[in-house]
């Protein structure tokens, strides 16, 4: 949202940004903004994946109100320096801002921050809801998605195969319900989704403008490269290829680390934040472990989730709390950081390919950057962009079923030496 509003404001719109209490955007990174605290009440709430129903449902009943305020008076500040409020633009879940909108008789945009085909796929479960079609037939999963090329039945956002929480498919409905908004804004490209695009024009009736990705950022400098705390390369004449770049995922507040950790990477999460199959397949790799540096409790018996929770804890680096000899292994063609600047390591010479759960903006980075993908999708719109990154724009391959050690290694080699993986680059 705020890139966007970045890109508004370089054509000459004044942007506003009122927000929750909740995890509030520090106005210092965006001086050109004029930024509102909503008083929601939610500074306090222990947001998670966990509780997303109830964290909605809040935001949507405890912003109204204050939001609307906001608005009457901005409208009245606005009106007398003759600057109106040219429109309101929203997250889709965020419903209680077309009411508003729509109160004040403000044109909105709802804005999707994924791509087009998530947001036909879950109209489509949606659609197989209010045709009694689920649970669906497992032994369907692989057939094709009418009028969703190149989906499968096993690529929509959730498993279709047992009944779906009423919560959830309440949550789906809203999300694809653009109520009276003028206008859909979509992370996505015309070059990759024209024909999804054109079907999802037709669906909605409204203009569906795009959110282009920014240009690349670059190559890493060396200032970069010592922030990292590593030296990324390229070491003498090495080219685009010679790396690995592999993300772990984020830990919110109030979950369990061991469930976090699980429900990421599977059964086998050991296997990857243990590098030695990685380090195994003969490439540089940068390793992200991306953790919510709050502290939380659990006891947790794994000596490396031990390390991690000291981590968690002190903010020490985070290869010291694994065990012993994993320092050793990682010698100097490997490093474990809890954050990086994803556009600037993807933008890097030395990265030739990078492991994703495939959420829409690493999508669309890694291809702007060029960087083929190891694809293992986990939940959401991840399923549809890995189809995608490996069916249709073939510039990734998707992971087998089995995360162990040999699968991990086999799938860095097709994509990093062998001609499968060539083909992507």
């Amino acid at each position: 949202m705020l890139q966007l509003g970045s890109i508004l404001y370089s054509k000459g719109f004044s942007i506003v940004v009122p927000h929750s209490e909740l995890r509030p955007p520090n106005p210092l990174n965006h001086p050109e903004f004029i930024f509102h605290l909503l008083s929601d009440g939610l500074s306090g709430y222990q947001a998670s994946i966990d509780n997303l129903k109830h964290l909605v449902l809040a935001m949507n009943s405890n912003c109204r109100a204050p939001m609307q305020d906001y608005m009457v008076q901005l409208m009245e500040d606005q009106k007398l320096q003759g600057y109106p409020v040219s429109c309101i633009i929203y997250d889709s879940y965020l419903c209680f801002v077309d009411s508003v909108a729509t109160h004040l008789k403000i044109p909105s945009i709802v804005l999707r921050p994924n791509m087009a085909a998530s947001m036909l796929s879950r109209r489509y479960i949606c659609q197989l809801q209010a045709e009694n079609r689920i649970p669906f037939p497992e032994s369907r999963l692989l057939d094709p998605v009418p009028e969703l090329h190149p989906l499968r039945f096993k690529d929509l956002p959730y498993p279709i195969t047992n009944e779906i929480p009423e919560w959830i498919m309440n949550f789906f409905a809203s999300s694809v319900n653009i109520r009276s908004s003028v206008a859909i804004i979509l992370n996505t490209t015309d070059c990759l989704e024209h024909l999804t695009l054109s079907r999802l024009q037709q669906r909605y009736k409204v203009p569906c403008f795009l959110q282009r990705p920014h240009p690349g950022p670059g190559h890493v400098t060396a200032q970069g490269r010592s922030e990292l705390g590593w030296r990324l390369g390229p070491r003498g004449n090495q080219s685009r290829a010679a790396g690995l770049f592999c993300i772990g995922g984020g830990v919110s507040p109030g979950q369990e680390l061991s469930q976090v950790l699980g429900r990421l990477f599977d059964k086998l999460v050991i296997e990857i934040l243990y590098p030695q199959p990685i380090h195994e397949s003969g490439h540089d790799h940068l390793l992200i472990f991306v953790p919510d540096l709050q502290a939380f409790r659990i006891e947790a018996r794994h000596e490396i989730l031990q390390g991690l929770i000291r981590l968690l804890l002190d903010g020490h680096q985070l290869e010291d709390h694994f065990p012993e000899g994993v320092k050793a292994l990682l010698g100097e063609s490997g490093l474990i950081v809890k954050w990086a600047p994803q556009k600037k390591v993807l933008a890097h010479s030395a990265v030739g390919g990078f492991w994703s759960h495939c959420g829409s903006n690493s999508t669309i980075e890694s291809i702007c950057e060029g960087v083929p993908m190891i694809c293992r999708p986990h939940f959401a719109d991840q399923s549809s962009n890995a189809r995608y990154l490996t069916y249709e724009w073939k510039v990734g391959l998707e992971i087998e079923n089995v995360l162990d050690r040999g699968s991990i290694e086999k799938s860095i080699r097709r994509l990093m030496v062998d001609a499968e993986g060539k083909e992507c680059q």
